[in-house]
């Protein structure tokens, strides 16, 4: 089976959330979507004894971890690298084996009447967090840095460059070489970072991408379902470059300073977004 070939739909009625879908899972015997996602996934139902579907909360405690099959010893990764939103245990019917497969929930709702970008976050964190995982310079953090508003802008950059915004340095203001050097740090290990954002690590990455699109006015819902390489092989196709607003774009992933939060520091957060409803556009 191909499964790159199969998994784009339409359903009546709305399931765009975790709660929904892990519901849908759990009644596979009569729901026909939970049933085309299992085939997708390679299952013939025929063969299924039982799904067992759970949501995954954001934060976990450490008395859970057996619930999700992470061990405690790989909790620190999971706390880094958690991408699951739903872990769906299946056990096969020709000698009782467990299956377990980890799918990425990514929802879009459209509202009556409002306009809805379709950006969704995927992944956040200080640039510090991020030098930890990906052994960037500290040079390139520092750029990283003036690029979020972490660290104002010095006098050697506002010397020389009138800046769009005071409190911090877009990607096209900054040195030459220091834009350069992060941009080929992207470039060079571009396969990790889109892995790390898209999929994450351990126990609980992600097999699987699941997107919704609820429209309200119409009542339906359209869902696409990839496996998590292919996705990623999806939103990661393209060129490292500097977009015209002096943030940064990873194929089709966009790095941007998190912004917002009424002034608080964390809006000095470098993070990652997309607009999953673009993997409509892979049949």
């Amino acid at each position: 089976m191909n499964k790159t070939k199969l998994g784009s739909k339409t359903a009546k009625g709305g399931f765009a959330n975790e709660k929904d879908i892990c519901k849908k899972f759990n009644n596979w015997i009569t729901d026909n979507e939970a049933k085309e996602w299992l085939q997708i996934m390679g299952y013939n139902s025929d063969k299924i004894d039982s799904v067992k579907a759970m949501q995954i909360p954001t934060r976990i405690k450490k008395e859970d971890l057996e619930k999700f099959s992470i061990t405690e010893r790989d909790y620190s990764e999971f706390v880094k690298f958690k991408k699951a939103d739903a872990q769906i245990k299946i056990i096969i019917k020709i000698g009782s084996i467990l299956k377990i497969e980890n799918l990425s929930l990514k929802k879009v709702t459209i509202k009556k009447n409002k306009l809805n970008s379709g950006f969704n976050q995927v992944d956040k964190r200080w640039v510090d967090a991020y030098q930890q995982i990906w052994h960037f310079d500290n040079e390139m953090a520092t750029g990283l840095k003036l690029f979020t508003g972490e660290i104002n802008p010095p006098k050697e950059i506002t010397s020389k460059t009138k800046l769009r915004d005071k409190r911090r340095v877009y990607l096209d203001e900054l040195p030459g070489q220091l834009r350069d050097k992060i941009v080929d740090f992207l470039k060079n290990n571009k396969i990790l970072i889109v892995s790390d954002i898209l999929k994450g690590r351990g126990g609980l990455s992600a097999d699987w991408m699941l997107v919704t699109r609820y429209d309200e006015l119409q009542n339906i819902t359209i869902w696409t379902l990839k496996d998590i390489n292919t996705a990623m092989n999806f939103f990661g196709y393209g060129d490292v470059t500097v977009s015209k607003n002096g943030s940064l774009h990873i194929g089709k992933i966009s790095m941007q300073r998190k912004g917002g939060d009424a002034g608080r520091p964390t809006a000095n957060m470098l993070q990652f977004k997309f607009k999953p409803c673009e993997l409509f556009e892979l049949k």
